[in-house]
């Protein structure tokens, strides 16, 4: 991380959170029932494919990586484990090997055919159920169900002056960019959105954004 964005993430991080308004207290209150809801009955669920992602090769079933939430702060986000246990070495050697892969890497900071994704990484990736572990994340406010996808530090640069937008607002499990065409878009056009969210941050498109992803996850709309 450059030191222009080291500073400004001390910057933020000494700010105090802004004092709840009518439309923050609402979406909050509707992340922890939605949570705590969605947690009890997808609980059998997700207990079997955290069993099926140990008994594939025997690594962890939760994954948690640090990502950059509201204010610039930094918190572990989970998410079931969908890659091979040695996925950052993986990487590393297809980038060093590969000119195709590392234009497409860093381009959007993804990869449509990616070897580090196990199959059944791959189908809970379709299905979206690898997130679901981050409703513990909105539970200890560290994100929302709505906001921007949350970034690691290596992505800041990637976002420049509008960085600064992106940490106004909690990170969310789905936003604008997934009711959007999530990976068919650009990296470009989702910090777009991401900005687009965090200056408009109304209750009434919160609830919008929350609708439009139903059918996005039902039709995998986007994902892989």
């Amino acid at each position: 991380m450059s030191d222009a964005a080291a500073t400004l993430m001390g910057r933020l991080e000494a700010r105090r959170a802004p004092a709840y308004t009518f439309d923050g207290f609402a979406r909050r209150a509707i992340d922890i029932v939605a949570s705590v809801l969605l947690l009890i009955f997808l609980g059998p669920l997700l207990i079997t494919v955290m069993l099926l992602i140990k008994l594939q090769d025997g690594g962890p079933a939760i994954f948690a990586q640090e990502r950059i939430g509201q204010g610039g702060k930094t918190f572990k986000c989970f998410k079931l484990r969908s890659m091979q246990i040695d996925a950052a070495q993986r990487l590393a050697h297809l980038l060093a090997t590969d000119s195709a892969a590392k234009a497409e890497w860093d381009r959007d900071q993804k990869l449509r055919r990616d070897p580090r994704i196990t199959l059944l990484g791959g189908c809970l990736r379709k299905s979206s159920i690898d997130e679901f572990p981050q409703l513990v994340n909105v539970l200890r406010g560290e994100m929302s169900l709505v906001g921007p996808r949350p970034i690691v530090r290596a992505e800041i640069a990637r976002y420049g002056r509008w960085f600064r937008n992106y940490t106004m607002v909690k990170p969310g499990i789905t936003g604008l960019w997934q009711v959007n065409g999530r990976n068919h878009t650009t990296y470009r056009r989702r910090v777009a959105l991401d900005v687009v969210y965090s200056r408009t941050n109304s209750l009434a498109l919160y609830i919008k954004i929350l609708l439009l992803t139903i059918p996005a996850v039902l039709f995998s709309r986007g994902s892989f």
